[in-house]
């Protein structure tokens, strides 16, 4: 069977204080090794290690010297990220600088103990254990294993934020799939012979908050920034608890139907721009890529291949003899040359799925069908 490695990321918040010259003394050597960087043009994680790293220890002898090297990854990281805003013309700054509360950690500078709810992180004057607050949604991190950590600091509080991860065995794969269709306000799956449309309503909640923050910055106020940040809050969680129960539903029908892969679209270039300025916020402030993240994160956990294929012409060529639909009535399309008449986004459900067992050679399109081609996902 084929091995995947699952990567996934879990926040804890710490009960307790820790040095505050932590913070500073490593934000001090990002940025000096930031400015290095962006003056010599590095942006090589060895090298950039291989010329400061001595320095370095010798400036900062009591610091633990994996802070260093972690520096020296955030650095190139930073300012490869910089390079490519700067080469768009999206830049803001003439050089890169860091300014949050954040610092990277590695497997020696840190430990977690879940079992006991507690971690142990290494500063200038030794390990400090910290309690760990967390809930039955950590559990799953159990049996994973730890990588990189970040911590941080936003106002009074401190948070640790931990990549576990996990290899899973996946099905060989076959022709037995389940397509998954994200539009703005619904999400259609299943087989060829059971589709499932589930309303999410995500445009008008992320609309409403959108509504209410422009609202508050539009009469600025004493406590503007506080309520920006809990509506900014309140709509991430309700978003994501969407988000996950519909990843859950789509999980619990792959298995009752026994299919081995789940086909999503290749939205790639689903938020360049268009001529309509409030057509492409909608589209910024849509989250399908984290929807698709999390569906493609849970259907392997489980064992399921996720593929994702090209969505070009889904919901706007026939899934039964390949000619162009046509609008007839509210989001139903019909087909001129066959007479087919259904919901779009059943359509590009069908779409997907033949473009899968194409793949593997098992097309339910008629075979004298002309080539999906032309039109585009609407």
């Amino acid at each position: 069977m084929p091995l995947e490695t699952i990567k996934l990321t879990a926040g804890f918040k710490l009960d307790g204080p820790l040095p505050e010259s932590l913070f500073s003394t490593y934000r001090e050597i990002l940025n000096h090794l930031l400015d290095y960087a962006w003056a010599k043009g590095i942006t090589s994680f060895k090298k950039l290690k291989a010329e400061k790293y001595n320095e370095l220890r010798m400036k900062y002898p009591s610091l633990p010297s994996h802070y260093i090297y972690t520096a020296c990854q955030m650095a190139c990281s930073i300012y490869k990220s910089f390079r490519k805003l700067k080469r768009r013309g999206l830049a803001k700054a003439e050089k890169p600088f860091f300014k949050k509360q954040v610092v990277m950690l590695d497997d020696h500078l840190f430990s977690v103990d879940l079992e006991n709810g507690q971690t142990s992180i290494a500063t200038e004057s030794g390990r400090i254990k910290l309690k760990l607050f967390h809930g039955t949604y950590h559990k799953k991190f159990k049996y994973m294993r730890i990588g990189q950590a970040w911590l941080v600091k936003r106002g009074n509080d401190l948070y640790l934020k931990v990549v576990f991860s996990k290899i899973v065995e996946l099905l060989e794969p076959n022709d037995k799939a389940i397509a998954v269709d994200i539009n703005e306000n619904n999400v259609v799956f299943g087989s060829e012979n059971n589709i499932t449309n589930i309303r999410t309503e995500e445009r008008v909640i992320r609309t409403t908050y959108f509504l209410k923050r422009r609202k508050l910055q539009s009469n600025p106020r004493l406590n503007e920034n506080p309520l920006l940040a809990k509506y900014k809050g309140r709509e991430q969680r309700r978003i994501n608890v969407i988000y996950h129960k519909i990843a859950n539903q789509i999980i619990t029908e792959a298995k009752r139907v026994a299919v081995s892969t789940v086909v999503l679209e290749n939205l790639k270039n689903m938020r360049r721009k268009r001529s309509s300025k409030a057509l492409n916020g909608r589209l910024n402030r849509w989250g399908f890529r984290k929807l698709q993240n999390i569906i493609d994160y849970k259907a392997k956990l489980v064992g399921l291949n996720v593929k994702y294929v090209d969505a070009k012409g889904t919901s706007s060529l026939c899934p039964i003899c390949g000619g162009k639909l046509s609008p007839n009535g509210y989001r139903l399309m019909m087909c001129p040359t066959c007479g087919l008449e259904e919901d779009r986004d059943v359509i590009a459900v069908k779409n997907l799925l033949h473009k899968h067992q194409t793949d593997v050679g098992a097309s339910s399109v008629h075979p004298k069908s002309p080539p999906m081609i032309g039109g585009g996902k609407e």
